[in-house]
C-alpha cells in the first residue's frame, strides 16, 4: 500500500526570509550563484519549499522552473521538511539481503507515511538511503546520527517508543 505524505504547511517567519534575501543580495551577481544560494536557503528553511523557491526566483529575476529544476535534480536539496527525528533506512545490497526492506516497511506502517514524508506533527521524517559504512551490523538504520544495527522487524516498535 503506497503511504500518502504529509504535507506540512509552509511556517516561514519574517526573520528567515530577510537572512535569505541578504543573501541573495550578497552573492546574485556572483556567477553560477544559484547554487550557493539554494544551499544557503536550505540552511535558513531546513529545506526548499515553493514558497523559498518563489522568492529566489523573483529576487534573481529567473525562471521558477530554473530554480525547480535544480532543487528537485540535486539529492543535496530537499522539497520536504526534516522531522525532528530523521529515520533513515539503508537499502544497500548488505543491508537488503539481511532483510532491510522489512524494516522499512515495519516503520512506513508504525509512523504512516512513506518515504520522503514526515508526520503531521513534524515528529519523525523518513526516507531510504543506499549505504552508511556499517555494513558489517546490516540491517540498519539511523534517527538522526544514532544507528541501530542487526535489526529485525519486532525491533521497529521498541526503538521508535524511545522517541
Amino acid at each position: 500500500m503506497q503511504k500518502a505524505q504529509t504535507t506540512i504547511p509552509f511556517k516561514g517567519t519574517k526573520e528567515q526570509e530577510e537572512k535569505l534575501k541578504a543573501v541573495i543580495t550578497q552573492l546574485r551577481d556572483e556567477k553560477g550563484a544559484l547554487m550557493p544560494i539554494l544551499q544557503h536557503a536550505q540552511d535558513i528553511y531546513g529545506y526548499l519549499p515553493m514558497e523559498v523557491q518563489e522568492v529566489i526566483s523573483e529576487e534573481m529575476d529567473i525562471p521558477l522552473e530554473e530554480v525547480y529544476g535544480v532543487v528537485s535534480f540535486y539529492t543535496q536539496f530537499t522539497l520536504n521538511p526534516k522531522g525532528q527525528y530523521n529515520i533513515a533506512v539503508c537499502l544497500g545490497t548488505a543491508c537488503y539481503v539481511k532483510g532491510s526492506k522489512e524494516i522499512f516497511d515495519a516503520i512506513s506502517d508504525k509512523l504512516g507515511i512513506g518515504p520522503g514524508g514526515c508526520t503531521a506533527d513534524g515528529k519523525f521524517s523518513f526516507e531510504a538511503c543506499r549505504c552508511i559504512g556499517a555494513c558489517g551490523l546490516a540491517p540498519v538504520m539511523m534517527i538522526n546520527d544514532e544507528v541501530y544495527g542487526r535489526l529485525v522487524k519486532d525491533d521497529v516498535g521498541k526503538i521508535l517508543d524511545r522517541y
